[in-house]
């Protein structure tokens, strides 16, 4: 059984960021909820306790078996988590006088192998309301702030028994300076993992797997043009050959020329990649809606006709495969209550129900910068990999108001001006995500001697790591200004470009 880190979530928006950050130093982690029930077996090296929204001091606070790990194999509490070990075994913890956030810097480090090429004065990132005040019986701090008498602490050294350490700040976050460094102290040095998590690895793993998952067997696939969809359909032609069946679908929602250009990438592949022109099936009731939650079902609603209707046109398929990553996956900790409702998703939900296959998600354990790393290893073209993040629904959703095929075709237009020009100055490859949205806007304009009562397109593009958060990219008035002269002089029917600068949060990347 493979050896993992097995880190439990109690609800800290940093959750993820800790399996990333573990996962880049090439050692093989997992994601559960507080609530799961995991045996300390020799495949578990390590345990991590992430933070949380909550305080330990609250009754309704997540709580945690830690008996069941305690002594038997290496702990480790991030913020929440190193607050509801101290409070567990008899330590105090209390309120701050203020909530520290943000940054402080490390001093009185004592000699310790989690601190190993840690120097004292090193910044770190706080993000908490309450402290340790004292520590459990058998424990010691190893490092303070200014503010705080416990930053760090760990348990006496027993013969026999596995280490237990404390961090009252995030070491994943790229703000506390040597964040990696502890993280791989303690899993290197204190949990003695080997870190053989490596693309490589991955791919020699996976194939060899899906080939006796799918021996004999043939698979259908439905891609996107997209990175996660691309790598996962490789990856599988890599180990069944042309036993694996790609369908692409032209919805009419897609980028200017996109379905063609892809579909020759495909193909330049040696994938095995039907394409099917099914533009009117989704257009024609697409006409005139405004709402962007019915666009979404009347596309994942004819989605599922047209694959279906492709798919059951191959015989002996058992199985369907899907791009499906990690964050998706990943069961969420409700600290708040009841979900939210999530937004509708354009080709995954009901395809496995309406078809009556088995799923293969070659993927599923992988972040998204894996991914792309993974691709790079089975040699699949940059221009794929380094796509642009595009919504599942397609441009229904950056078209705001009525949907026509006009607008269509408008944005189309403008949004290849856009992307293109990125491309040609070489900003592409800086920028997160980019596109045009339509707005259900007209403005007063001149061309010529002629007033114009025309739309408005707003131009958006930022930059991410994962999405997550996000900052409007800061491109030159120089090159927003050519774009803009460039979509008003070339697409008929817009007269104003604008240019969206709202960060994620409080906005979303997506208007809709």
């Amino acid at each position: 059984m493979e050896q993992r880190i097995v880190i439990f979530d109690f609800g800290s928006q940093y959750t993820q960021l800790i399996g990333r950050r573990i996962r880049e130093l090439n050692y093989y982690c997992e994601i559960h909820p507080y609530t799961k029930e995991i045996e300390p077996g020799p495949d578990v090296k390590a345990i991590v306790l992430s933070g949380s929204p909550f305080s330990v001091r609250n009754s309704n606070a997540p709580d945690f078996d830690l008996d069941r790990y305690l002594g038997k194999v290496p702990i480790l509490g991030i913020c929440y988590g190193a607050q509801l070990i101290a409070q567990k075994l008899g330590g105090k913890v209390e309120r701050s006088n203020s909530r520290e956030y943000g940054r402080a810097v490390l001093t009185n480090l004592l000699p310790d192998p989690l601190m190993k090429g840690v120097e004292s004065g090193t910044q770190v990132w706080m993000s908490h309301a309450d402290h340790i005040l004292s520590l459990p019986r058998g424990f010691e701090t190893i490092s303070t702030t200014q503010s705080i008498p416990v930053a760090a602490f760990r348990a006496h050294p027993e013969v026999g028994k596995a280490p237990v350490y404390g961090l009252q700040f995030h070491p994943e976050v790229t703000h506390t300076v040597s964040g990696s460094t502890l993280l791989k102290n303690f899993i290197s040095h204190i949990s003695e993992m080997e870190p053989n998590w490596t693309p490589a690895s991955f791919v020699e793993e996976t194939v060899e797997s899906l080939r006796s998952q799918l021996e004999g067997e043939r698979v259908v696939m439905g891609l996107s043009g997209g990175v996660d969809s691309s790598v996962a359909a490789t990856l599988l032609h890599r180990a069944i050959g042309d036993r694996l069946h790609c369908i692409f679908v032209d919805n009419g929602l897609l980028r200017k020329n996109e379905f063609e250009e892809v579909l020759e990438v495909y193909k330049h592949r040696g994938l095995n990649v039907k394409g099917v022109d099914a533009r009117d099936q989704f257009l024609d009731p697409l006409e005139g809606v405004s709402d962007p939650e019915q666009k979404r079902k009347i596309i994942g609603r004819v989605f599922i006709e047209v694959f279906q209707s492709e798919a059951e046109k191959l015989d002996n398929v058992k199985w369907l495969g899907q791009g499906t990553i990690y964050p998706d996956v990943i069961e969420s900790v409700s600290v708040h209550g009841p979900s939210v409702t999530i937004k509708s998703h354009h080709n995954v939900g009901g395809l496995p129900e309406a078809l009556s296959l088995n799923i293969v998600e070659p993927l599923r354990m992988l972040f998204k910068d894996e991914v792309r790393k993974v691709g790079a290893e089975l040699e699949l073209p940059s221009d794929l990999l380094a796509r642009h993040p595009f919504p599942g629904p397609g441009l229904a959703i950056r078209i705001l108001g009525p949907v026509s095929r006009e607008r269509v075709e408008m944005l189309q237009k403008a949004d290849h001006i856009f992307i293109e020009g990125l491309k040609k100055f070489g900003l592409y490859d800086q920028v997160w995500q980019a596109g045009a949205i339509l707005l259900p806007v007209h403005s007063v304009g001149v061309m010529g001697d002629e007033r114009t009562y025309e739309q408005v397109v707003a131009l958006r593009a930022v930059t991410s790591v994962d999405g997550m958060t996000a900052q409007w990219a800061e491109l030159s008035y120089d090159f927003l200004g050519d774009i803009s002269t460039a979509i008003i002089n070339n697409v008929k029917g817009i007269n104003r470009v604008v240019y969206d600068i709202s960060n994620k949060p409080p906005s979303t990347i997506e208007w809709e």
